[in-house]
């Protein structure tokens, strides 16, 4: 953060951290600099915050529901949000705004639970938004680091050979696969396709993979690649 404040505040920036942000370290520092931030919170981590959003009634603190459509299903979503709460003890304690979401199916059993502190004041209209932006935080690590992990892309395979940027250099090259392939998800109907009969990315790879075995592909005049 302090190596790279000046490149990211040319627009609004909201900083997205586990459990471990939430301390009011951490948090005046992202203020200094002008960050926002949004960060997950822990009861058994934050015991002074949530004693005293337990304590709180109505209007201070604010619930209400929504019914969301997941896909042949629907499930209740239920906001609980409070501002200006202390993240510790103390009277020099940060006041934070403090919203929680709980997922429930038609059963009522809880398909999902989390909280998350920020310096966003919190209303019925944009807590919705709020707590999404930071469940899309999973999103990131579920959809983009581990894909290239697991998936096929093979980042967690040691890079370290070469002597000088080869490491660099394929690290490059999987982010590049990756962003193209990304790409050609929204904008190529024959890549749609293609991925619609080989959901899998592994299986994608491998067909690819025997492609490139069996076929040749010019790539200029008078040569090709197999």
């Amino acid at each position: 953060m302090e190596q790279h404040t000046a490149r990211y505040l040319e627009g609004t920036v909201t900083l997205l951290g586990d459990d471990l942000y939430a301390h009011q370290p951490f948090c005046r520092r992202a203020l200094m600099h002008g960050f926002h931030f949004l960060f997950t919170c822990k009861p058994d981590s934050h015991t002074s915050l949530y004693r005293w959003v337990d304590l709180l009634q109505s209007p201070d603190r604010r619930t209400f529901k929504a019914r969301v459509k997941a896909g042949s299903q629907w499930h209740t979503y239920t906001y609980a949000y409070a501002n200006r709460v202390p993240l510790a003890e103390g009277e020099d304690a940060l006041r934070v705004n403090w919203c929680e979401l709980t997922v429930t199916d038609r059963k009522g059993h809880t398909l999902y639970h989390n909280a998350w502190v920020t310096d966003w004041p919190l209303t019925d209209a944009n807590v919705p938004a709020v707590v999404a932006s930071g469940r899309a935080r999973w999103k990131i690590e579920n959809e983009n680091n581990n894909t290239l992990k697991t998936k096929g892309y093979h980042l967690e395979h040691n890079f370290g050979h070469g002597k000088k940027h080869l490491a660099a250099f394929l690290v490059t090259m999987n982010l590049l696969a990756f962003l193209f392939h990304t790409a050609l998800g929204f904008t190529d109907a024959h890549y749609r396709l293609v991925r619609a009969a080989l959901h899998s990315r592994r299986t994608f790879f491998e067909h690819v993979n025997a492609l490139t075995h069996y076929l040749h592909f010019p790539v200029g005049a008078g040569c090709c690649v197999s």
